[in-house]
């Protein structure tokens, strides 16, 4: 599979840093990337991330390129990926952020790519998958958004236990780390609650992913409500759902809930009592916290989840790609 990535932020990053450390993925060919960023900037925060740690091998970089670990890829500075030429490329991971309309969405394509794979929820998509979801309705698009990382997380989670026992209702609170949205320091944004500095407070805001779940499982539209507190953590965020379920919970629940779990291809389990620190690097999408599942009554199931925002995110954006190929 032969890849460009198209933003060299934190999805970016973690995406090369995964191709480049996990030999699942050895099958991955980076033809380039592609950032306004200056070169230095791009190798220098490659090598030394805050959240991952340093790059466990050698990086440079030179006017035009970045070599990681004996791979010397073409670094290239476009601000629109038309002036680049993409022949041979199956998949641009669109990992800008701006991608919002068509216009931008379909510049990797006009350059020659086959594909587009957006790395957030986007109106500029002509379908958006997650896996474990919807992902058997995939078809030949040609420009797909990989949702968000709560969307990821959620998901997966709320499929299977439909498929369980039906979901009648319920309500789902995401506990997210803060994010590049957000201001270090008081400052103006979209909304007066996101102004407030992020390191310093718990922040109740929204989230795409609570309207995203209705897109991916139109069958259980308006049954999921949900809320969303951001708070001073770097990395790794949180889903508490609780659910009513349509067929009783029989006292054979939680052996049936760790069957369907065990073996998840996207749903982890610990029963451990670990700290969101402890889950740094995790590539699932959600990893619940076995010690946290409550069964309350005939009909609810309360349940919370782990999930690496950029890490599990991440590995689904290559898995995506793979399965758009």
């Amino acid at each position: 599979m032969r890849i460009f990535i198209n933003g060299f932020g934190r999805i970016g990053r973690t995406i090369l840093r995964q191709v480049l450390t996990d030999p699942a993925h050895s099958g991955v060919e980076i033809i380039g990337l592609n950032d306004i960023a200056a070169p230095e900037m791009c190798a220098y925060l490659f090598q030394y991330d805050s959240t991952f740690g340093p790059f466990p091998g050698p990086v440079s970089h030179g006017e035009n390129w970045l070599e990681v670990a004996g791979r010397r890829l073409p670094l290239h500075r476009a601000d629109d990926l038309r002036a680049l030429d993409l022949s041979g490329v199956d998949v641009v991971l669109e990992c800008t952020g701006i991608a919002r309309t068509s216009d931008v969405a379909r510049r990797g394509l006009e350059a020659g790519a086959g594909r587009v794979l957006i790395s957030g929820p986007s109106p500029a998509a002509e379908t958006t998958i997650v896996l474990g979801g919807n992902d058997d309705q995939m078809g030949d698009e040609s420009i797909l958004s990989n949702a968000s990382c709560t969307t990821n997380a959620i998901v997966p989670l709320v499929a299977l236990l439909d498929q369980l026992w039906g979901v009648a209702q319920g309500h789902v609170t995401t506990i997210h780390c803060y994010t590049n949205s957000q201001p270090l320091v008081d400052a103006p944004r979209g909304s007066l609650s996101r102004s407030r500095a992020a390191a310093q407070s718990m922040v109740p805001t929204s989230s795409s992913a609570l309207d995203l779940i209705d897109v991916i499982l139109p069958h259980l539209a308006g049954r999921i409500s949900g809320a969303a507190v951001r708070v001073p953590t770097v990395s790794v965020s949180a889903i508490d759902l609780v659910v009513q379920t349509a067929t009783p919970l029989g006292a054979e629940a939680m052996l049936q809930l760790e069957a369907a779990v065990d073996g998840h291809p996207l749903i982890g389990a610990t029963d451990m009592p670990l700290v969101s620190s402890d889950l740094r690097g995790r590539p699932e999408s959600l990893v619940l916290a076995s010690p946290e599942t409550r069964l309350i009554g005939a009909h609810q199931v309360r349940l919370f989840g782990w999930y690496d925002n950029e890490w599990g995110f991440s590995a689904r954006m290559l898995e995506m790609a793979a399965r758009m190929v």
